[in-house]
Protein backbone atom coordinates (compact mmCIF):
# COMPACT_ATOMS: atom_id res chain seq x y z
CA UNK A 1 0.00 0.00 0.00
CA UNK A 2 1.09 3.21 -1.04
CA UNK A 3 1.64 5.90 1.83
CA UNK A 4 0.62 9.17 2.43
CA UNK A 5 3.41 10.95 1.94
CA UNK A 6 3.36 9.88 -1.34
CA UNK A 7 -0.19 10.84 -2.13
CA UNK A 8 -1.46 14.33 -4.61
CA UNK A 9 -4.57 15.94 -3.83
CA UNK A 10 -7.70 14.11 -4.81
CA UNK A 11 -11.02 13.72 -3.62
CA UNK A 12 -10.90 10.41 -3.94
CA UNK A 13 -8.15 9.31 -1.20
CA UNK A 14 -9.09 7.18 1.82
CA UNK A 15 -6.48 6.80 4.36
CA UNK A 16 -6.00 4.44 6.98
CA UNK A 17 -3.74 5.90 9.83
CA UNK A 18 -0.86 2.86 11.48
CA UNK A 19 1.52 5.35 13.25
CA UNK A 20 -0.50 4.65 16.84
CA UNK A 21 0.10 0.98 16.34
CA UNK A 22 -3.39 0.41 15.47
CA UNK A 23 -4.85 -3.35 16.36
CA UNK A 24 -6.56 -3.59 12.66
CA UNK A 25 -4.67 -2.80 9.69
CA UNK A 26 -5.29 -2.30 6.09
CA UNK A 27 -3.24 -5.31 4.67
CA UNK A 28 -3.90 -7.45 7.71
CA UNK A 29 -7.58 -7.14 8.54
CA UNK A 30 -9.89 -4.92 6.28
CA UNK A 31 -8.76 -6.50 2.75
CA UNK A 32 -12.16 -6.69 1.79
CA UNK A 33 -13.17 -3.40 2.40
CA UNK A 34 -9.81 -1.87 0.18
CA UNK A 35 -11.22 -4.68 -2.62
CA UNK A 36 -14.73 -2.97 -2.15
CA UNK A 37 -12.82 0.91 -2.20
CA UNK A 38 -10.09 0.75 -5.09
CA UNK A 39 -12.61 0.53 -7.73
CA UNK A 40 -13.52 3.65 -7.83
CA UNK A 41 -11.47 5.38 -4.46
CA UNK A 42 -7.79 5.09 -3.70
CA UNK A 43 -6.88 3.56 -0.80
CA UNK A 44 -3.29 4.43 1.02
CA UNK A 45 -1.80 4.27 4.48
CA UNK A 46 -0.33 6.95 6.60
CA UNK A 47 2.75 5.91 8.77
CA UNK A 48 3.77 9.35 9.19
CA UNK A 49 2.97 12.11 12.01
CA UNK A 50 -0.83 13.57 11.70
CA UNK A 51 -0.54 16.80 10.35
CA UNK A 52 -2.25 19.29 8.22
CA UNK A 53 -1.02 18.90 5.55
CA UNK A 54 -1.20 15.30 5.38
CA UNK A 55 -5.08 15.18 6.30
CA UNK A 56 -5.93 17.90 3.48
CA UNK A 57 -5.11 15.86 0.77
CA UNK A 58 -7.65 12.92 1.88
CA UNK A 59 -11.41 12.63 1.90
CA UNK A 60 -11.58 10.60 4.33
CA UNK A 61 -9.46 9.57 7.27
CA UNK A 62 -9.76 6.46 9.12
CA UNK A 63 -8.56 5.46 12.69
CA UNK A 64 -8.49 1.66 13.21
CA UNK A 65 -7.85 0.28 17.23
CA UNK A 66 -5.42 2.98 18.15
CA UNK A 67 -3.41 1.55 20.99
CA UNK A 68 -1.19 4.93 21.71
CA UNK A 69 -2.08 7.76 22.62
CA UNK A 70 -2.32 11.02 21.00
CA UNK A 71 -0.26 14.32 20.84
CA UNK A 72 -2.39 17.68 21.46
CA UNK A 73 -0.59 18.93 18.27
CA UNK A 74 -2.01 15.67 16.43
CA UNK A 75 -5.66 16.16 18.03
CA UNK A 76 -5.39 19.87 16.86
CA UNK A 77 -4.97 18.51 13.47
CA UNK A 78 -7.70 15.98 13.36
CA UNK A 79 -10.46 18.71 14.53
CA UNK A 80 -8.97 21.27 12.33
CA UNK A 81 -9.64 18.55 9.53
CA UNK A 82 -13.26 17.79 10.71
CA UNK A 83 -13.96 21.57 10.81
CA UNK A 84 -12.65 21.73 7.01
CA UNK A 85 -14.90 19.53 5.53
CA UNK A 86 -12.75 16.34 6.13
CA UNK A 87 -14.61 13.20 7.26
CA UNK A 88 -13.34 10.98 10.08
CA UNK A 89 -14.02 7.42 10.95
CA UNK A 90 -13.26 6.20 14.27
CA UNK A 91 -12.90 1.94 15.24
CA UNK A 92 -12.79 0.96 18.63
CA UNK A 93 -12.95 -2.56 20.53
CA UNK A 94 -13.70 -4.00 23.78
CA UNK A 95 -13.19 -2.57 27.07
CA UNK A 96 -12.05 0.62 24.95
CA UNK A 97 -9.71 2.91 26.28
CA UNK A 98 -8.75 0.58 29.07
CA UNK A 99 -7.25 -1.95 27.12
CA UNK A 100 -6.60 0.08 24.01
CA UNK A 101 -4.42 2.35 25.94
CA UNK A 102 -5.16 5.64 23.84
CA UNK A 103 -6.70 8.73 24.24
CA UNK A 104 -9.20 8.87 21.29
CA UNK A 105 -12.16 9.94 23.92
CA UNK A 106 -10.47 13.05 24.63
CA UNK A 107 -11.61 14.07 20.89
CA UNK A 108 -14.56 12.64 20.59
CA UNK A 109 -15.64 13.72 23.62
CA UNK A 110 -16.11 16.85 21.78
CA UNK A 111 -18.58 16.13 19.11
CA UNK A 112 -20.54 14.56 21.47
CA UNK A 113 -19.47 10.93 21.63
CA UNK A 114 -17.60 8.15 24.21
CA UNK A 115 -16.25 5.14 23.87
CA UNK A 116 -17.10 2.86 27.33
CA UNK A 117 -14.83 0.78 28.76
CA UNK A 118 -17.17 -2.48 28.70
CA UNK A 119 -17.85 -5.37 26.16
CA UNK A 120 -21.42 -5.55 24.89
CA UNK A 121 -22.73 -9.46 25.40
CA UNK A 122 -25.50 -11.46 24.10
CA UNK A 123 -27.74 -12.44 27.15
CA UNK A 124 -28.61 -15.51 24.87
CA UNK A 125 -26.64 -17.47 22.37
CA UNK A 126 -28.19 -18.04 19.38
CA UNK A 127 -26.37 -18.35 15.83
CA UNK A 128 -23.46 -17.85 17.17
CA UNK A 129 -22.03 -18.94 20.35
CA UNK A 130 -19.42 -16.97 21.91
CA UNK A 131 -21.35 -14.46 24.26
CA UNK A 132 -19.46 -11.53 22.89
CA UNK A 133 -19.90 -12.28 19.44
CA UNK A 134 -23.35 -10.44 19.45
CA UNK A 135 -26.10 -11.18 16.90
CA UNK A 136 -28.41 -8.05 17.06
CA UNK A 137 -31.49 -8.17 15.50
CA UNK A 138 -33.08 -5.03 16.33
CA UNK A 139 -30.49 -2.52 16.93
CA UNK A 140 -31.28 0.43 13.68
CA UNK A 141 -32.05 3.98 15.02
CA UNK A 142 -32.33 5.54 12.15
CA UNK A 143 -34.99 4.66 9.06
CA UNK A 144 -32.46 6.70 7.18
CA UNK A 145 -29.92 3.96 6.82
CA UNK A 146 -33.11 1.47 5.18
CA UNK A 147 -33.89 4.07 3.13
CA UNK A 148 -30.60 5.35 1.67
CA UNK A 149 -29.33 1.17 1.10
CA UNK A 150 -33.09 0.54 -0.69
CA UNK A 151 -33.45 -2.66 1.81
CA UNK A 152 -37.55 -2.01 2.48
CA UNK A 153 -39.73 -1.32 0.03
CA UNK A 154 -42.85 -0.97 2.11
CA UNK A 155 -45.26 1.86 3.43
CA UNK A 156 -44.05 4.64 5.45
CA UNK A 157 -46.55 3.50 7.85
CA UNK A 158 -45.00 -0.05 8.21
CA UNK A 159 -41.18 1.34 8.13
CA UNK A 160 -42.59 3.32 11.22
CA UNK A 161 -43.14 0.28 12.87
CA UNK A 162 -40.30 -2.01 11.38
CA UNK A 163 -37.26 0.20 10.80
CA UNK A 164 -35.21 -1.27 14.02
CA UNK A 165 -35.62 -5.12 12.44
CA UNK A 166 -34.85 -3.56 8.81
CA UNK A 167 -31.08 -4.67 9.39
CA UNK A 168 -29.31 -7.44 11.38
CA UNK A 169 -25.75 -7.31 12.48
CA UNK A 170 -23.06 -9.46 14.00
CA UNK A 171 -21.23 -7.14 16.88
CA UNK A 172 -18.43 -8.84 17.78
CA UNK A 173 -15.98 -7.89 20.86
CA UNK A 174 -17.27 -4.70 20.81
CA UNK A 175 -17.84 -1.65 23.67
CA UNK A 176 -21.14 0.61 23.85
CA UNK A 177 -20.66 4.34 23.37
CA UNK A 178 -22.07 7.23 25.26
CA UNK A 179 -24.04 9.60 23.02
CA UNK A 180 -25.07 13.25 23.55
CA UNK A 181 -26.21 16.12 21.14
CA UNK A 182 -24.95 17.13 18.62
CA UNK A 183 -24.18 13.36 18.20
CA UNK A 184 -26.31 10.67 16.56
CA UNK A 185 -26.95 7.52 17.43
CA UNK A 186 -27.23 4.95 14.77
CA UNK A 187 -27.09 1.30 16.23
CA UNK A 188 -27.87 0.04 19.48
CA UNK A 189 -27.40 -3.28 21.22
CA UNK A 190 -30.65 -3.38 20.91
CA UNK A 191 -32.64 -5.80 23.22
CA UNK A 192 -31.13 -9.22 23.29
CA UNK A 193 -27.61 -7.64 24.31
CA UNK A 194 -26.07 -6.56 27.46
CA UNK A 195 -26.16 -3.40 27.85
CA UNK A 196 -29.72 -3.01 26.77
CA UNK A 197 -30.45 -0.56 24.06
CA UNK A 198 -27.39 1.26 24.33
CA UNK A 199 -25.47 3.05 21.54
CA UNK A 200 -23.02 1.37 19.57
CA UNK A 201 -22.67 3.67 16.49
CA UNK A 202 -22.86 7.04 16.34
CA UNK A 203 -22.32 10.11 13.74
CA UNK A 204 -21.55 14.11 14.03
CA UNK A 205 -22.23 16.18 11.23
CA UNK A 206 -21.06 19.69 11.73
CA UNK A 207 -23.68 22.52 10.77
CA UNK A 208 -21.27 25.10 8.81
CA UNK A 209 -21.45 24.90 5.36
CA UNK A 210 -18.12 23.81 5.25
CA UNK A 211 -17.62 21.45 8.43
CA UNK A 212 -16.78 17.38 7.98
CA UNK A 213 -18.40 14.61 9.36
CA UNK A 214 -17.46 11.92 11.86
CA UNK A 215 -18.62 8.11 12.82
CA UNK A 216 -17.72 6.37 15.66
CA UNK A 217 -18.53 2.59 16.05
CA UNK A 218 -17.78 0.57 19.27
CA UNK A 219 -16.33 -2.62 17.20
CA UNK A 220 -13.13 -2.65 14.55
CA UNK A 221 -13.95 -6.72 13.90
CA UNK A 222 -17.33 -5.90 12.67
CA UNK A 223 -16.04 -4.72 9.61
CA UNK A 224 -12.86 -7.13 9.64
CA UNK A 225 -12.37 -9.83 7.00
CA UNK A 226 -13.54 -12.52 9.33
CA UNK A 227 -17.02 -10.66 9.89
CA UNK A 228 -17.77 -8.23 7.26
CA UNK A 229 -19.45 -10.48 5.23
CA UNK A 230 -21.50 -12.05 8.21
CA UNK A 231 -25.19 -10.65 8.65
CA UNK A 232 -25.92 -7.09 7.12
CA UNK A 233 -21.96 -5.71 8.33
CA UNK A 234 -20.96 -5.24 4.84
CA UNK A 235 -24.31 -3.22 3.91
CA UNK A 236 -23.60 -1.15 7.20
CA UNK A 237 -20.37 -0.56 6.08
CA UNK A 238 -21.67 0.81 2.86
CA UNK A 239 -23.76 3.10 4.77
CA UNK A 240 -21.69 4.46 6.55
CA UNK A 241 -18.99 5.19 3.61
CA UNK A 242 -21.96 6.89 1.80
CA UNK A 243 -23.06 8.83 4.53
CA UNK A 244 -19.01 10.23 5.08
CA UNK A 245 -18.39 11.00 1.94
CA UNK A 246 -21.73 12.17 0.22
CA UNK A 247 -23.10 15.35 1.15
CA UNK A 248 -26.22 13.82 -0.55
CA UNK A 249 -26.96 11.48 2.31
CA UNK A 250 -28.83 12.50 5.48
CA UNK A 251 -30.63 10.95 8.54
CA UNK A 252 -34.25 10.88 9.50
CA UNK A 253 -34.74 13.76 11.90
CA UNK A 254 -37.20 12.89 13.95
CA UNK A 255 -35.15 9.38 14.84
CA UNK A 256 -32.31 11.74 15.00
CA UNK A 257 -33.73 13.80 17.98
CA UNK A 258 -35.27 10.86 20.07
CA UNK A 259 -33.48 7.66 19.82
CA UNK A 260 -34.58 4.64 21.74
CA UNK A 261 -31.92 4.25 23.60
CA UNK A 262 -32.09 3.25 27.70
CA UNK A 263 -30.02 4.20 30.67
CA UNK A 264 -26.86 2.73 31.06
CA UNK A 265 -26.62 0.36 34.27
CA UNK A 266 -23.77 -1.02 35.55
CA UNK A 267 -23.76 -4.68 37.04
CA UNK A 268 -21.48 -5.83 39.98
CA UNK A 269 -18.70 -7.50 39.66
CA UNK A 270 -19.77 -11.30 39.77
CA UNK A 271 -15.74 -12.25 39.51
CA UNK A 272 -15.36 -10.64 42.88
CA UNK A 273 -18.44 -11.05 44.59
CA UNK A 274 -18.19 -15.18 44.08
CA UNK A 275 -14.54 -15.35 45.89
CA UNK A 276 -16.49 -13.32 49.04
CA UNK A 277 -18.28 -16.52 51.08
CA UNK A 278 -21.29 -15.29 52.65
CA UNK A 279 -23.88 -16.58 54.49
CA UNK A 280 -27.12 -17.54 52.97
CA UNK A 281 -30.05 -16.32 55.03
CA UNK A 282 -32.91 -19.06 54.89
CA UNK A 283 -36.88 -18.11 54.75
CA UNK A 284 -39.29 -18.50 56.93
CA UNK A 285 -42.06 -20.78 56.67
CA UNK A 286 -45.26 -20.29 55.11
CA UNK A 287 -47.98 -19.38 57.99
CA UNK A 288 -51.08 -21.28 58.28
CA UNK A 289 -54.67 -20.30 56.60
CA UNK A 290 -56.19 -21.55 59.37
CA UNK A 291 -55.76 -19.56 62.92
CA UNK A 292 -56.22 -22.74 65.25
CA UNK A 293 -53.09 -24.02 63.73
CA UNK A 294 -51.20 -21.18 65.40
CA UNK A 295 -51.16 -23.17 68.70
CA UNK A 296 -50.19 -26.32 69.32
CA UNK A 297 -51.85 -27.77 72.57
CA UNK A 298 -49.95 -31.02 72.68
CA UNK A 299 -46.47 -29.41 73.63
CA UNK A 300 -47.28 -28.88 77.42
CA UNK A 301 -50.03 -30.82 79.00
CA UNK A 302 -50.44 -32.95 81.71
CA UNK A 303 -53.26 -36.21 81.02
CA UNK A 304 -53.33 -40.20 81.60
CA UNK A 305 -52.68 -41.12 78.45
CA UNK A 306 -49.24 -42.79 79.14
CA UNK A 307 -50.52 -44.26 82.24
CA UNK A 308 -51.09 -47.83 80.47
CA UNK A 309 -47.71 -47.70 78.54
CA UNK A 310 -46.24 -46.93 81.97
CA UNK A 311 -47.45 -49.79 83.66
CA UNK A 312 -46.76 -52.11 80.84
CA UNK A 313 -43.24 -51.72 81.37
CA UNK A 314 -43.05 -52.07 85.00
CA UNK A 315 -44.57 -55.44 84.58
CA UNK A 316 -42.14 -56.22 82.19
CA UNK A 317 -39.29 -55.13 83.99
CA UNK A 318 -40.92 -56.43 87.63
CA UNK A 319 -41.12 -60.01 85.53
CA UNK A 320 -37.51 -59.45 84.65
CA UNK A 321 -36.16 -58.59 87.88
CA UNK A 322 -37.75 -61.59 89.63
CA UNK A 323 -36.32 -64.02 87.06
CA UNK A 324 -33.08 -62.59 87.84
CA UNK A 325 -33.06 -63.00 91.44
CA UNK A 326 -34.68 -66.61 91.34
CA UNK A 327 -32.00 -67.56 89.07
CA UNK A 328 -29.19 -66.59 91.89
CA UNK A 329 -31.02 -68.28 94.57
CA UNK A 330 -31.09 -71.49 92.70
CA UNK A 331 -27.91 -71.31 91.64
CA UNK A 332 -26.97 -71.44 95.67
Amino acid sequence: MPEATQMKIEENTVAFNQTKKEAFTLSQHFTEIAKYLKSSWKVVVNKDDITNERLSIVKLFVISGPTEKFSAAEFNSIKKYLETGGSLLVLMGENGEAKYTTNINFLLEQFGVMVNSDTVLRTSYFKYYHPKEALIPNGVLNRGIAEVLEKMSISATQMDLSHKQALQFLYPYGASLNVAKPAVALLSTGSVAFPLNRPVCAVYKSLSPNGGTLAVVGSAAMFSDPYINKEDNFKIFEFLFKYLTEESVTLNSIDSEEPEIETYYQVPDIISLSSNLMSCLQESDELPQNVKNYFDQGLFCMDTRLVPKAIQKFMLTSFYVCSKILQIFITR
